[in-house]
């Protein structure tokens, strides 16, 4: 009898979470359709759709509270499997050519929008620590985001969407030692610059060695391999499901690596898809990942609306309108700067590209929220600048783009 009522509660849970599936499906391709009838990008309508759900009865109604934990890991997942795709079209061969004008993006990113908010908050009397956390918060990108729409736009193959991927990803390294940093002020108010150096050390090794083994010693040892027996067998990859299957184990272990050295997850994911970029001539897996990101994808815009709590922005709407607005501006200057050789419509593309904060920026206040440092109200700001860059970025990004009067290769 146990074993038979186990069963019925399972059933009873299965027929609940599809019945959540259904309709967050519906609602999300419905509100894509209709952004996308109207010229925006369909994540605009994703969020929207998962706010209107997250502060209405509708999640009551879905009964959401008691299965949101299954519905976060589809978030992370189509955000791993949204990067990896964009790997896919990123070939390390033609991100090295914009190497030095990522890394500028990348350091007066972050230089820009941390010194600016740390001083907006101090002036509004609020603790340095505090100050110190907020900044950290307005440092990182959500390159989810704008991949997403990159990738809508088809632009993924221009010389400004390989300077935001790269710029990204430095950005990420320098994001954690700016919150290991931030995090040693907070839990003593001194600095422990061995577990700095550690942090940063492990993340610059993580990213240097994959990109030297996945994009440099795989592709020679293929080559020298051609017409071996070993190349035969690496052929038949090509066919079947195994180039997919193999191309998932990269991607999740590579994913996973990245988060045990204290990067995002999605910089590993995005690192095996331009693993797979070097061999997709024997290993093509983009168009297989299609329907995967087609279904999961849309549950990291929704999460992010869903997570959003309206009521809390009232008592600091102010102050949240103010941090959004330098958090834009401290990004589209700084990253614009950085990219500036490339020309100003150029610049003005990576300097917007560069601003949505998304998750990541979330997820720096949680630590400072969790270990006391930044008050409920301060986290509801930083929610709110999260939220407001990710829905402002992605039609600032769409125009700018159009700006620019090409498409394609550069």
């Amino acid at each position: 009898m146990r074993g038979r009522a186990s069963y019925v509660r399972g059933g009873n849970l299965i027929e609940l979470i599809l019945v959540q599936l259904f309709v967050l499906v519906l609602l999300a391709r419905v509100a894509a359709f209709l952004c996308e009838a109207i010229k925006f990008p369909a994540l605009i309508g994703e969020i929207l759709v998962g706010i209107v759900i997250g502060n209405t009865v509708l999640f009551d109604v879905l009964h959401l509270g008691t299965d949101i934990e299954v519905f976060s890991i589809f978030a992370e997942l189509g955000v791993i499997f949204l990067l990896f795709a964009i790997g896919l079209e990123t070939p390390f061969s033609e991100l090295k050519k914009v190497g030095g004008t990522a890394a500028l993006v990348a350091v007066l990113g972050v230089i820009f929008p941390f010194a600016f908010g740390y001083i907006l908050i101090v002036s509004f009397g609020h603790p340095e620590v505090e100050a110190l956390f907020i900044g950290a918060a307005m440092v990182a990108t959500s390159v989810g985001i704008t991949a997403r729409v990159i990738k809508d736009l088809g632009k993924t193959h221009t010389i400004e969407s390989r300077v935001i991927i790269g710029a990204a990803v430095i950005d990420d390294i320098l994001g954690m030692v700016v919150l290991a940093v931030v995090s040693g002020v907070a839990g003593g108010g001194a600095l422990d610059l061995v577990d700095i150096v550690i942090v940063a050390a492990l993340a610059v090794l993580f990213v240097v060695a994959v990109v030297y083994v996945g994009t440099g010693l795989l592709p020679r040892a293929r080559d020298r391999a051609k017409g071996t027996k070993a190349s035969k067998r690496i052929a038949r990859l090509h066919s079947g499901t195994s180039s997919l299957a193999l191309a998932l184990i990269v991607c999740f272990g590579l994913s996973a690596l990245a988060s045990y050295v204290g990067l995002a997850a999605i910089i590993g994911a995005f690192l095996a898809g331009m693993v797979f970029a070097e061999f997709r001539d024997i290993m093509p897996v983009a168009e297989r990942f299609e329907p995967i990101n087609e279904f999961l994808v849309p549950f990291f815009f929704l999460f992010i609306g869903i997570s959003v709590d309206l009521a809390s922005f009232l008592d600091v709407a102010v102050l949240a309108l103010v941090v959004t607005g330098l958090a834009i501006a401290t990004k589209f200057v700084g990253c614009g700067l950085g990219a500036y050789k490339l020309g100003p419509k150029s610049a003005a593309v990576i300097g917007v590209g560069m601003s949505p904060r998304g998750e990541v920026g979330l997820i720096v206040a949680s630590v400072g929220l969790s270990i006391g440092s930044i008050s409920a109200g301060m986290f509801s700001v930083v929610v709110a600048m999260s939220l407001l860059t990710t829905l402002v970025a992605p039609p600032l990004l769409t125009y700018t783009f159009k700006k620019t009067g090409r498409g394609g290769v550069r």
